[in-house]
């Protein structure tokens, strides 16, 4: 998996640490990936947790509108997301959201669920 790009989705609570946030990814990021990105819904992007671990990190972090997360086809989803967010995916439908494949569903760790999408080179 070595140097195609990783997209990691982040669906978290409000007030999630930094510490939870790293904890999840550490959980479910595969070995040997190369550059990662962090991405969920525009919310959370501006979570101090979730912006204190892509900082840690060096990774880049990337917030969208539920309005283009809504869009994106994924193998889960939930009623109560959709009805707390506007999309019924935060985690997955982030880390698909770019293209790329599903390496990791949606886990859940605590408070934070996290989803793992890698783009092949060249796409």
């Amino acid at each position: 998996m070595t140097g195609a790009p990783t997209t990691v989705g982040i669906g978290a609570r409000s007030g999630v640490s930094a510490e939870e946030v790293l904890a999840a990814v550490d959980s479910v990021l595969p070995h040997g990936v190369g550059a990662v990105r962090l991405a969920t819904i525009d919310a959370r992007a501006r979570e101090t947790g979730v912006q204190e671990a892509a900082a840690r990190r060096g990774w880049t972090l990337v917030g969208h509108p539920a309005t283009a997360l809504a869009q994106v086809r994924t193998p889960t989803a939930s009623d109560l997301v959709a009805a707390a967010v506007g999309t019924g995916s935060v985690a997955e439908a982030a880390a698909l959201l770019d293209g790329g494949s599903l390496v990791v569903p949606r886990t859940v760790c605590g408070r934070v669920t996290v989803a793992v999408a890698r783009t092949e080179p060249g796409r």
